[in-house]
């Protein structure tokens, strides 16, 4: 298995710890060995460490640190948000959050929708498996 996130000017992050927790960023330049320049559309360019950053597959085609407006129009050609929507991590993510946004009785009409699930697949099984002993 070969390395292909590498840190690069470009490359979509996924901030994994902090105040912006869960927010898509773009490596916008490379501070040091252990810090980077990253940018967001609804976000102030910052440093962050490395550690607290996530590398994506997606990458954006800028030059090192773009203006705001060109790094926001270089999102939208590459069409970060839809790619990041559409990739197995990201719909996890969106999951993950739907699941901690419920309620109580939401999490109750989910447990019964399994339980009635659960009966369908049983009475179907018993079904197959009388035909199939016949």
């Amino acid at each position: 298995m070969v390395f292909k996130r590498y840190v690069e000017i470009g490359r979509v992050a996924l901030i994994n710890y902090g105040k912006d927790y869960g927010r898509l960023v773009v490596i916008v330049d490379v501070v040091d060995q252990n810090r980077a320049l990253v940018d967001a559309p609804n976000m102030v360019r910052s440093q962050i460490n490395f550690k607290r950053l996530s590398l994506t597959d997606i990458t954006v085609n800028i030059k090192r640190s773009p203006k705001k407006k060109t790094l926001i129009k270089a999102m939208e050609e590459a069409d970060v948000k839809n790619k990041w929507e559409n990739s197995s991590w990201g719909r996890k993510l969106i999951v993950q959050k739907k699941r901690a946004s419920l309620n109580d009785f939401d999490r109750f009409k989910i447990m019964l929708a399994k339980i009635k699930r659960a009966d369908l697949v049983r009475r179907e099984l018993a079904k197959l498996k009388k035909e199939a002993t016949f």
